[in-house]
């Protein structure tokens, strides 16, 4: 018997996989929100690793995860590690979340910051 998913589920299936389809040789910005945080990092799924990466729930960060503000300093930080390692083509993974608010405020510092998606 096969499992249901909800279509909330699908969504983030089928965007990822997608994406991992459509572009195989580029890295992937993959984001993760919760109620309180959120995360980027650079994914390469050629080679399975983690390029670089960026959370509001590092030690050193000033700010909250959980307003605009705060994913738009996580958005900064990340901008500068991915200057640090040369990233060039990428491609923004949204992993199913709307492109509004923390996540549209994330995307937007990052390009501010010199990445082009």
């Amino acid at each position: 018997m096969s499992k249901h998913l909800t279509t909330e589920q699908r969504r983030l299936l089928s965007n990822r996989g997608e994406l991992k389809r459509k572009n195989p040789s580029k890295v992937r910005l993959c984001v993760f929100r919760s109620n309180t945080h959120i995360e980027i990092q650079a994914i390469n799924d050629a080679k399975g690793c983690t390029l670089c990466a960026a959370s509001s729930k590092e030690k050193g960060f000033k700010g909250k995860g959980h307003n605009i503000a705060g994913a738009a300093a996580v958005g900064k930080n990340f901008a500068d590690r991915a200057k640090t390692a040369k990233l060039d083509d990428v491609y923004f993974d949204r992993g199913g979340y709307r492109y509004h608010g923390r996540v549209k405020a994330l995307a937007e510092a990052i390009r501010a910051g010199g990445l082009k998606f």
